[in-house]
């Protein structure tokens, strides 16, 4: 076989008109040949309805152009031009549906179940055949798709093999010289075959001649005649035998019948069989399909189209709408309470004149204050930010509070304009939250919230109203006379007075807590008439109050001495950063003196209590003879009672190196410790509540006191 004879072969420019006329006029041959080169593994119904929607789409969109240089004609070629692209088309895609689907790659539009034609409630099948179709079906599904199409171009298009080549080549199929090699190693007849049935079925019967399918002419072709061969060198092909590729077969007349009863008692050729109604995809039987699965499927339809029906509903339901709400999410709620805690008009404001009066001083007291406390449209789009976050919300919460809508009509603190952004401040008994959105439009909204149940007196004299560019701003209580900023680190520096507006809002305060070096530690000191305070910012909506002394009588850090210990202890501070901090100690619980005449130290243990009442943490320092010198810190632990009003006590130790070099382990325990033992890789005791043993560097030891009425303590950790 050459290489000229595997290039299709031409078949000139098609208009549209043209191939509309041959797909028309030979519908039910195209459909019978998609059919055929389907795989059979498809199932007959989808066979059916599948060759038919292949030959629908064969039609060209647009007219097909013919090659530029027409090659010679061939006898083989004198077919209709518009049927054989019409044809061509047919069986490139049968045999691109024929292909297995895989996993990554993008089926093909001829590999999905078509779209039309479709029949609904009925199956279709051709009608069935006798043992003849049967054997012939079972041939087809053995072998591959382009075997498939050389098989039907052979026996029902009347083909030679290098017709059926070239066709085969121009469709696309995959190495068509295989195919045919696939027919020829089956057309010593089916696998099991019986030999001698076959050898019998081979013999010539009495005035018939060979005529093997291949052989036959087709439409337009001459046959080659040459000199009839003897009768007892011909044989009939039976059983559907694939055709020899040798010479052409002579004419001659038709067979004679049979001594054995004529032709009506032999078996079919391979062409007969292909041509009978078991292969008719377009005389076709209905049979119902499944009926309980149809029954089963309706029932679940009708299901799903009610829940989709209701869920539409409840989403279409007239309300507010998205746009009055800003960057609030749909509404989910529609009963009276809820709605009620979202009305504007049902906002609690306080009068200036209450908190004068009142018996405590608390969030219950304070007035309504600043420029925007009448803007509605303001307030509701707060109110609904709260009971419904958008997914365009920066929202914020202190730990172990908790994020839900109001259960009423919450109380407004304040509503105005600060550092370019609308504020609103809302109390609802146990949080404080604030909302803030840009002047501009509705874009960017926040929303923070801060536990704040049972919050009185100085805690709940500031809440931090704005942050912006590393600065704090605070609106104050009605009761606060004057504010100023006390630097933690500079205990000797006079605070300086800090202005407010007429609505209580603070000028604008760097904030240790948006600071990335411990360089200063700015702190709100505000004034009363029952005295003054110090408030510490910690990156949250509540300042917390700084104390000083023992657990059971603390007192404001204002004091030279608080502020002495506070200002080598301060920068510790930033470990309880957004923990929900309510308020922070620092005590001094112990002096020691130090080997080597190196002076004399003392031990702060600092406690931080949170709303939620859980949680605190609790830090042990070191503070060394150098007054200018930082904190240590030499423990840490949390949700531990230690230096807390249930334990009042505290152990802790440190390994510390004296100005000499030498190396000591240091512990020390509150007043009430009557000795000090440390075990491990140093052994040493001593009397009273501080002990200093000689140590190695890197030594590991552990600690325990022995308190006075005679109860074992351990060591912070």
């Amino acid at each position: 076989m050459s290489t000229q004879d595997l290039v299709p072969s031409p078949v000139g420019p098609v208009d549209v008109e043209q191939a509309e006329a041959a797909l028309v006029e030979r519908y039910p041959r195209l459909v019978r040949i998609a059919y055929l080169v389907l795989p059979p593994t498809m199932g007959r119904s989808r066979r059916v309805l599948t060759a038919h929607a292949l030959v629908q789409r064969a039609l060209p969109r647009r007219r097909v152009p013919g090659p530029a240089v027409p090659e010679p004609r061939r006898p083989e070629d004198a077919v209709d031009p518009g049927y054989a692209y019409v044809r061509g088309e047919v069986l490139r895609q049968a045999l691109v549906a024929g292909r297995p689907l895989r996993r990554l790659a993008v089926p093909r539009r001829a590999q999905l179940p078509p779209l039309l034609p479709q029949v609904w409630g009925l199956r279709l099948y051709p009608r069935a055949g006798g043992a003849d179709e049967l054997a012939l079906d079972q041939l087809l599904s053995r072998l591959s798709g382009p075997a498939r199409a050389a098989y039907v171009l052979r026996g029902l298009e009347r083909q030679g093999d290098a017709e059926v080549l070239r066709v085969l080549a121009s469709v696309g199929a995959e190495d068509p010289e295989s195919a045919l090699a696939e027919l020829a190693g089956l057309e010593d007849g089916p696998e099991g075959e019986d030999p001698e049935a076959r050898e019998e079925a081979r013999a010539p019967r009495g005035g018939e001649r060979p005529e093997r399918v291949a052989e036959q002419a087709g439409p337009g072709r001459s046959r080659h005649a040459t000199a009839p061969p003897p009768p007892e060198a011909t044989a009939e092909a039976t059983g559907g035998a694939i055709g020899d590729t040798g010479a052409n077969a002579g004419t001659g007349p038709p067979p004679e019948a049979a001594p054995d009863g004529g032709p009506a008692g032999r078996r079919l050729s391979g062409a007969s069989l292909l041509e009978s109604a078991e292969f008719d995809p377009c005389t076709l039987q209905a049979r119902p399909g499944d009926l309980l699965r149809r029954r089963q499927h309706g029932r679940a339809v009708l299901v799903g189209a009610a829940a989709l029906l209701v869920c539409g509903t409840l989403l279409g339901l007239p309300g507010d709408g998205w746009g009055r709400n800003g960057a609030a999410a749909p509404s989910y709620a529609r009963n009276p309470a809820a709605e009620a805690a979202l009305d504007p008009a049902a906002v609690k404001r306080v009068g200036p004149a209450v908190w004068p009066g009142a018996v405590r001083r608390d969030f219950s007291v304070w007035p309504a204050r600043g420029d925007l406390v009448g803007d509605a449209a303001l307030l509701r789009r707060a109110l609904a930010v709260w009971a419904r976050p958008g997914g365009a919300v920066e929202s914020s919460a202190t730990p172990g509070t908790p994020v839900g809508p109001p259960m009423g009509p919450p109380q407004l603190l304040f509503a105005g304009r600060v550092d370019g952004t609308r504020v609103v401040l809302l109390h609802d008994g146990l949080r404080v939250v604030r909302y803030a959105e840009p002047v501009a439009g509705t874009a960017g909204a926040a929303l923070d919230f801060a536990r704040a149940d049972a919050a009185e007196g100085p805690e709940a004299e500031a809440v931090v109203v704005s942050r912006a560019d590393g600065n704090v701003r605070y609106l104050t209580a009605p009761w606060v006379t004057g504010a100023s900023v006390r630097d933690l680190l500079m205990p000797g520096k006079e605070p300086w007075a800090l202005g407010r507006d007429a609505h209580g809002v603070t000028d604008a305060v760097p904030s240790p807590a948006l600071a990335r070096e411990c360089e200063r530690w700015n702190t709100l000191q505000l004034e009363d008439d029952s005295g003054s305070r110090v408030l510490g910012d910690l990156g949250e909506l509540l300042p917390a109050r700084l104390l000083w002394g023992p657990p059971g009588a603390p007192v404001d850090a204002t004091g030279r001495e608080a502020r002495a210990v506070w200002a080598r202890t301060a920068c510790q501070m930033s470990t309880v950063l957004g923990q929900g901090v309510r308020s922070v100690r620092a005590w001094r619980f112990a002096r020691q003196t130090l080997p080597e005449g190196a002076g004399r130290a003392a031990w702060v243990c600092t406690r931080a209590e949170t709303w939620r009442g859980t949680g605190p943490r609790v830090l042990a320092q070191f503070l060394p003879p150098d007054r200018k010198a930082p904190a240590a810190l030499a423990a840490r632990a949390q949700d531990a009672p230690a230096c807390g009003v249930r334990e009042p006590r505290v152990l802790a130790g440190a390994l510390w190196q004296a100005p000499g070099g030498g190396w000591y382990v240091l512990a020390a325990g509150g007043p009430d410790v009557a000795s000090v033992a440390v075990t491990g890789a140093v052994t040493a005791r001593a009397d009273g509540p501080a002990l200093a043993a000689k140590a190695a560097a890197g030594t590991r030891a552990e600690l325990s006191a022995t308190l006075e009425d005679g109860r074992r303590m351990p060591a912070l950790r």
